[in-house]
């Protein structure tokens, strides 16, 4: 059975009344993201516990994150944990289906762990399908979200399987938008990619900078490189 919290070094997630829980693929993201000169406005789509949230507002004391989740139990979770933390008056939480939501505005950065799964097996649990399927919020709607709210030079940050990534990458290229960077996530240096994070911007034309992670140098223990990454935010690294 998952804790009820996930303990980081400078603050903690509440996750019992959460259908996802925190997972190490989030936290890469939410560490690995970057945060461009000049973002103000951040926007989390499908924030769950508030981790993404909470990991950027540690990363960047200069911008401001609102946060947007349909599940009124994972809302109201986030509420709580983004209010425990030293960053509650920087992050607002708003409960709510993203494609009819009125947003305030535009943002310089978006960034989401949309369902991330099309066409496999259900489980039993309402608000777990909801938060692992595309059966509230399809790709193309959520794309059609993301380009309206995003500003015109703003970046949007993606985490997907690699498989749904693909997809992703296809319904974002026929709609002139371009992955300008990617991170490629495997268990360990000889494993297969199993996690990508990808950044898109409107009609860039630039080449891809494919980045690759190792989460585990060998068996039980981490990789350099994911020690540096989650250094400000994991116990005991």
């Amino acid at each position: 059975m998952s804790n009820s919290y996930f303990q980081f070094k400078q603050f903690k997630v509440e996750q019992g009344n959460c259908a996802m829980k925190v997972t190490t693929d989030a936290c890469i993201a939410g560490a690995w993201t970057p945060i461009a000169a000049g973002v103000k406005k951040v926007l989390d789509i499908g924030t769950g516990t508030g981790l993404l949230a909470l990991m950027l507002a540690q990363r960047n004391a200069d911008i401001t994150i609102d946060a947007i989740e349909l599940d009124t139990d994972a809302a109201e979770q986030a509420i709580a944990n983004i209010t425990a933390s030293p960053w509650a008056d920087r992050i607002n939480i708003f409960e709510g289906d993203v494609r009819n939501y009125s947003f305030d505005g535009k943002y310089d950065l978006i960034i989401t762990n949309p369902p991330f799964f099309n066409n496999s097996l259900l489980s039993g649990t309402d608000n777990k399908n909801l938060a692992r399927h595309t059966l509230s919020l399809s790709y193309s709607d959520l794309f059609d979200v993301i380009d309206r709210v995003l500003s015109d030079e703003g970046t949007v940050s993606v985490l997907l399987p690699v498989n749904e990534f693909k997809i992703w990458a296809d319904l974002t290229n026929g709609r002139e938008w371009r992955c300008v960077e990617q991170l490629q996530v495997r268990h360990t240096p000889d494993a297969d990619v199993k996690r990508v994070v990808g950044l898109f911007k409107r009609k860039a034309d630039i080449p891809v900078n494919q980045q690759f992670l190792a989460i585990n140098a060998a068996p039980g223990k981490y990789s350099d490189d994911f020690v540096v990454l989650l250094s400000e935010f994991y116990l005991n690294l």
